[in-house]
């Protein structure tokens, strides 16, 4: 049977993946389940100054360690519109609500080097 993975899905457009990146991640991972992470293939501007494949070997480097234990996958698709699914389809749609000092973290203070 094929590993069943967390699927997080997003444009990771600061230069590492900071707190609240890794905070979700271990939501995941503290369950001992795999996190499948989506980089949506965006095109470059002012709010996306990085490439989907820069962002991968980002992502790659920075969680070298969990993709060699086989708790981390990284993979580039196309921009999407939504996520939609239909009746009961063997898969839970979550919401990670972060603690406070999560939720404040802003990948554009990030990127303009912002406190």
């Amino acid at each position: 049977m094929n590993k069943k993975y967390a699927l997080y899905i997003g444009r990771w457009q600061t230069p590492y993946l900071h707190d609240g990146h890794i905070w979700c991640f271990e939501q995941s991972w503290k369950d001992n389940i795999p996190v499948l992470i989506a980089i949506r293939n965006v095109e470059v501007d002012d709010k996306n100054p990085y490439t989907a494949e820069e962002v991968e070997i980002n992502i790659t480097n920075q969680l070298s360690k969990k993709i060699s234990e086989g708790l981390c996958k990284v993979i580039i698709i196309p921009d999407i519109e939504s996520v939609k699914y239909g009746r009961d389809v063997g898969y839970k749609v979550e919401e990670l609500i972060p603690p406070n000092d999560i939720s404040k973290i802003s990948a554009s203070k990030i990127r303009n080097n912002e406190k």
